[in-house]
């Protein structure tokens, strides 16, 4: 009993001691701190530790709220089955309940984004599985209702997001009701209400990215509208068999859907380039292509009255459209992409809408002055593109009105009857803009390569007719047999060759000495594969007499030309 004061005195001096080290521990010295460096790592400042902690809290409180929300959700589940009240006074209170948390994200503090995300998350799991249940299960809400309840969260939470700047709250809230809309159209059979909500959000989505505002989540409701659109062109293009368990739609109805979607687009698009001064991106050029091949496959399907003549007026109007915004918005801008994009839908709507509303003259004469324009146009400086359209409109007339084939049949084929009348305009205006092609700047492969493609039409056009009009001559004086036909076409050819060569070398072309070359090899492969076998042996050996004279002449020519 006498050492118990003495063994408190030491207990209590060591205790002081371990408080010291302690302190000097939580409270290093700029001494030890640089000999800490050294060594092991020096434990993070308090107010950093603290710092880590409440954001660490706030982030597991958020979650718990949001559980907590969760959980409500639950319980009005549990007094919708288990209670005689009426469910649709507990589904009104389940829907402001799921629109409460919606307003509760945009009101937390704008420093950072976590807590809208969750609690939007909060309000999208409170909201998709209680219109699930609540049309499917318990048939409180028809599909026109669960459809508006999803029209409504769209517009307050793009209301609410566009007024506190909150992306998040708009993203979650888009696929939220993007994927609900699919599901609850495939479940319900009821397709219309639900393609009308996908419409909206697509809208309300083109609007935000006029403002610059959300454009990512574009591609997700651009991507969910297009495929429930192209759901309901399929289920309703079928047999009626097929389509028992859906409701019985009009005509303007089973239109609506895919045409409003292009609209949609389409408006945006000019709003954006012709007013705002935007480029277009790669993602509103697939954006609108597909919108209208939707379009078109609609009315096509749904409107056999309007059919293809329709359409196809309606593709020169927006050809037209197009070439306008090429001409005014675009024109100073040859390099840029809207003027590439919106020439490239011009030509592509020319081309289809004079193929399915005009007939084989008219088309062609349509199709070939509108050739001839772009090759004049195509003179000036920086306008390139207006040539190769020229050129692919130029190509698309000669396979259209029958000219190739008929130049086929003429020089390798079996022999084609008279040229038609749209055979002859395509032939003539291939003359007229390989002659206009004398104007355009040189240099480039591009455009060597598009006077080439000009020359190869007039070309085979010009020989195939020689062909037909020497066999008519020999045909005044005796029968044509095939051995007649195939002398005449060597015949014919290697003057054609012989002439390009010295055309090339006079007018300074060097794609007629190109086509001339060409020329000589398809010679070589017609006499083994024609004259050869249906000639008899003087024609064979005239033939190949005109071949080697040819095959002489034609470098000689053209080595002239390199030398001058």
């Amino acid at each position: 009993m006498n050492d118990l004061p003495a063994t408190l005195d030491q207990l209590t001096a060591r205790l002081e001691t371990l408080e010291q080290r302690v302190y000097v521990l939580e409270h290093p010295s700029p001494a030890d701190a640089v000999a800490t460096s050294n060594g092991a790592a020096t434990p993070p400042p308090p107010a950093l530790e603290g710092l880590s902690s409440a954001q660490t809290a706030g982030l597991f409180s958020v979650l718990g709220k949001a559980m907590l929300g969760i959980a409500g959700a639950y319980l009005l589940r549990a007094v919708a089955e288990s209670t005689s009240l009426p469910k649709a006074a507990i589904a009104a209170i389940a829907i402001a309940y799921a629109l409460m948390w919606l307003v509760w994200a945009v009101r937390v503090q704008a420093d950072t984004w976590i807590p809208s995300a969750i609690y939007t998350g909060a309000s999208a799991l409170i909201l998709a599985p209680m219109l699930w249940e609540l049309t499917l299960r318990f048939k409180v809400l028809s599909p026109s209702a669960a459809a508006a309840i999803l029209a409504a969260f769209i517009l307050a939470a793009s209301a609410l997001a566009w007024k506190r700047n909150r992306t998040p709250v708009f993203w979650i809230a888009n696929l939220t009701a993007a994927v609900a809309s699919l599901a609850l159209a495939i479940a319900t059979r009821e397709l219309t209400p639900f393609l009308a909500v996908l419409l909206l959000m697509s809208a309300i989505c083109e609007y935000a990215a006029e403002h610059r505002r959300a454009r990512s989540v574009r591609p997700f409701v651009s991507a969910a509208a297009g495929l429930a659109i192209w759901v309901f062109i399929f289920i309703y293009s079928g047999p009626p068999a097929a389509r028992a368990d859906y409701p019985a739609l009009g005509m303007a109805t089973l239109l609506a859907p895919a045409c409003t979607l292009f609209l949609i687009y389409a408006a945006s698009i000019v709003l954006r380039t012709a007013i705002l001064g935007q480029d277009i991106t790669v993602f509103e050029t697939l954006q609108a292509t597909i919108s209208f091949a939707l379009a078109a496959f609609s009315v096509l399907s749904f409107a056999p009255q309007f059919g293809s003549i329709g359409l196809g007026a309606v593709c020169l109007l927006l050809s037209a459209a197009c070439y306008a915004m090429v001409f005014t918005v675009a024109r100073g801008l040859s390099a840029g992409r809207n003027y590439q994009v919106f020439a490239v839908w011009g030509t592509a709507l020319l081309l289809a809408g004079s193929t399915m509303c005009l007939p084989a003259i008219e088309q062609a004469l349509c199709l070939g002055l509108a050739a001839i324009a772009f090759t004049l146009l195509g003179a000036r400086p920086n306008r390139l593109t207006l040539q190769v359209h020229g050129v692919v409109l130029l190509a698309s007339v000669a396979i259209a009105s029958g000219l190739l084939g008929y130049a086929f049949r003429g020089l390798a084929g079996k022999l084609p009857p008279a040229l038609s009348p749209g055979a002859a305009i395509a032939a003539a205006c291939a003359l007229v803009c390989y002659a206009a092609g004398k104007t355009l700047p040189s240099g480039g492969w591009m455009r060597q390569s598009i006077r080439l493609i000009a020359a190869a039409i007039c070309v085979c056009a010009l020989a195939a007719l020689l062909v037909q009009v020497l066999l008519q001559l020999v045909a005044l004086r005796t029968a044509p047999d095939v051995y007649h036909v195939a002398f005449i076409r060597t015949l014919s050819i290697c003057a054609f060759a012989l002439a390009l060569a010295f055309a090339g070398v006079r007018w300074r072309r060097p794609e007629l000495t190109r086509i001339a070359y060409a020329t000589v090899v398809f010679i070589a492969a017609k006499l083994i594969f024609e004259d050869l076998r249906h000639g008899h042996l003087e024609f064979i050996a005239a033939s190949i007499f005109l071949f080697a004279i040819t095959l002489i002449a034609v470098p000689r020519l053209a080595h002239m030309g390199q030398k001058s």
